[in-house]
């Protein structure tokens, strides 16, 4: 052994290769929930938006001798005539016509109940019905919205029954028809064949899927022996059917027919200044599950050249007074005349 070496010589180690950064395991768990935050974040976004869009309307102002709050919520909820929006196109495919002005072709009383024993109710008022309106004495319930708006309207079905509006929603011609083809149609079943030129329908008797222009000639057509008092009748079975479909998982979960759904609403629906998407929420939710019913008739006279609906008063009365307490209405106060 050379004496330039001893027992304790250690070869030079060699460099260590540069490591390469470990990568981090992808966790499937935490890339759905961000995905479902953006989705949710998206969704509640876009739920926001369409309320800013909502048309907003003093619908309901405080007036002296209004009936005081009433237990309970109690919508009214309009179907107007407005062809603001349309193309002649549109109007033709709808049938619409080109009359002037606003009407309601549809009114209805929507009562949610805070009692827990009682069901929601969903009451027709016709359009013909012969009531008081202020400062023009008495006449067709619809003659108040062409009088004085939505204003003049839900003061005189206050005054006409003595329960309090709280919430107000009006919607049109075109808007109507948008909604039931956001949600891909809605069937209803007919007892017998409609033909109706001036509703743009001719309907065969059974089981049926109604696009959106058929949907708003059945609503619309007064082509029966009771005229209205059949029509609004319709009105009640085909809008339980619409919302039904609209609060189905089928529709909700589907965005193709969510989003359609609300631009329809958010272009088209009118509602009171304190109303919101929300506030519409309760009214799809609940109006399938309602009693409903018109208001009790006692007649259908004609008074000035022109045929109205009186109501039976000392039904009416009950029935109100049931509605203003939140009281359980029973379903034969409201049962169609038979």
């Amino acid at each position: 052994m050379s004496a330039g070496y001893h027992h304790g010589y250690q070869q030079p180690r060699r460099p260590m290769p540069p490591q390469r950064p470990m990568k981090k395991k992808r966790r499937p768990g935490r890339v759905i929930l961000v995905l479902l935050l953006v989705i949710v974040l998206g969704a509640v976004g876009f739920f926001f938006y369409v309320d800013s869009t909502l048309k907003r309307i003093d619908a309901l102002p405080d007036y002296e001798g209004r009936p005081a709050d009433t237990p309970g919520t109690t919508w009214l909820l309009v179907g107007s005539d407005a062809r603001e929006g349309l193309t002649q196109e549109q109007k033709d495919a709808l049938a619409t016509g080109d009359a002037a002005g606003r009407r309601t072709d549809t009114i209805m009383m929507l009562h949610l109940p805070d009692n827990s024993a009682a069901k929601p109710v969903l009451l027709s008022i016709p359009r013909d019905s012969y009531v008081a309106i202020e400062g023009n004495g008495r006449g067709k319930v619809n003659a108040a919205y062409a009088f004085g708006g939505p204003q003049l309207l839900a003061k005189t079905v206050e005054g006409a029954t003595g329960v309090r509006i709280d919430h107000y929603m009006e919607i049109g011609f075109g808007g109507f028809s948008d909604m039931v083809d956001a949600v891909g149609g809605v069937d209803i079943c007919i007892d017998e064949p409609i033909k109706d030129p001036l509703a743009g329908i001719d309907l065969p008797a059974g089981c049926q899927e109604l696009d959106g222009p058929k949907a708003l000639g059945f609503v619309r057509t007064r082509a029966f022996a009771t005229a209205d008092l059949q029509r609004v009748q319709n009105q009640r079975k085909f809008l339980s059917a619409l919302f039904e479909k609209v609060k189905s998982p089928a529709t909700l979960a589907n965005p193709f027919r969510v989003i359609p759904l609300m631009n329809a609403a958010s272009g088209s629906v009118s509602v009171n200044t304190d109303d919101h998407v929300w506030h519409l929420a309760s009214v799809a939710l609940n109006m399938s599950d309602a009693t409903s019913g018109t208001v009790p008739v006692g007649g259908t006279p004609t008074i000035g050249g022109q045929s109205v609906v009186q109501w039976n008063k000392e039904k009416a009365s009950q029935l109100f007074d049931l509605i203003s307490k939140d009281e359980p209405v029973p379903a034969e106060l409201i049962a169609p005349p038979k």
